[in-house]
């Protein structure tokens, strides 16, 4: 295991070059670092590691705001947790993953899509970055989403149990249906394609909120989001492609980031620009070289797992 001093470097060289990425004195003193000391090298290669597995490095750390000395050492502090759980082994993930998620029957991984058939006929497609446990018995069918989306075509079950998707924020009862399921950070956004569903909260169990074929809502453990209108090509991951019209390239790049091991960002000069048009999942880096073709942006390689997008 490496050294505590060794690894806090690591952590405060990734915050260094995360606020400033641009900077080049930062980056040949970074390099001079990396070469004085082979536990450097390997010290960094961990943070590459956590970060091309698993990105379990906060997002948060690498916001340009990071100006001031505390926010850099409570940047540097929360780094350095994951490196110290990890044992400086690369093994971080199963420290910080809850336990039911990791031992999930179904899993993927970033990028990765998968195709399932239940037993009881019901098409489950699980999207990238997903962990789910299926449970049937002899009264109910029910679908654990502990991270990640899943698009359910429910067959119709003989014995009529009713099937629901439980989340960490609430349920989700199918009525003879198709939908989608995706939960992240503290809330779950439902689609409906087909027929309805039910909503409810995990600390609200007598609130309920029915959503019909074409609309779209979200809800955390206590609270519905409005009910809206499903855009067009909502389940287009499913064949694996993005469909944008008119997005916001901030919008695009947060959801091709899902789909792409590392951090992935872009700056707030060019979120605003706006982008149609239609993206391959299963080849993200193609789809920033389209991006930057087609826009004033410059895509920035850190890493091959830490990329920006800046303005030109």
């Amino acid at each position: 295991m490496l050294d505590r001093d060794v690894l806090e470097a690591a952590a405060t060289w990734y915050v260094q070059l995360s606020a400033a990425p641009g900077d080049q004195h930062e980056r040949v003193a970074w390099q001079a670092w990396l070469a004085k000391d082979a536990r450097h090298a390997e010290a960094w290669r961990q943070v590459e590691k956590l970060q091309r597995q698993f990105a379990v490095l906060s997002p948060e750390v690498a916001l340009p705001a990071l100006a001031g000395v505390r926010a850099r050492r409570r940047a540097v502090s929360k780094v350095l947790a994951v490196l110290l759980a990890a044992g400086g082994a690369g093994v971080g993930f199963y420290a910080v993953e809850p336990l039911h998620s990791r031992m999930a029957q179904h899993r993927t991984g970033k990028g990765e899509r998968r195709d399932v058939q239940l037993s009881d006929g019901t098409r489950m497609l699980v999207n990238t970055d997903s962990a789910i446990d299926v449970h049937f018995n002899h009264s109910l069918r029910e679908i654990c989403l502990y991270r990640g989306e899943v698009l359910l075509e429910t067959a119709k079950d003989s014995s009529r149990r009713p099937l629901v998707v439980h989340t960490p924020e609430g349920s989700v009862r199918a009525l003879g249906t198709r939908f989608s399921v995706y939960s992240h950070g503290g809330r779950s956004d439902v689609r409906v394609f087909e027929h309805a569903v039910e909503l409810r909260p995990a600390q609200a169990l007598s609130a309920m909120l029915r959503l019909e074929a074409g609309q779209q809502s979200g809800f955390d453990q206590s609270r519905f989001d409005p009910v809206s209108t499903l855009p067009p090509a909502s389940d287009s991951w499913t064949q694996g492609m993005l469909m944008a019209l008119d997005w916001r390239l901030g919008e695009v790049v947060r959801e091709i980031s899902r789909y792409r091991p590392g951090y992935l960002t872009c700056s707030d000069a060019v979120s605003g620009l706006r982008v149609t048009g239609s993206f391959r999942l299963d080849d993200i880096d193609t789809v920033l070289e389209n991006l930057a073709d087609a826009l004033p942006i410059r895509v920035r390689y850190l890493t091959r797992y830490w990329v920006r997008i800046d303005g030109v």
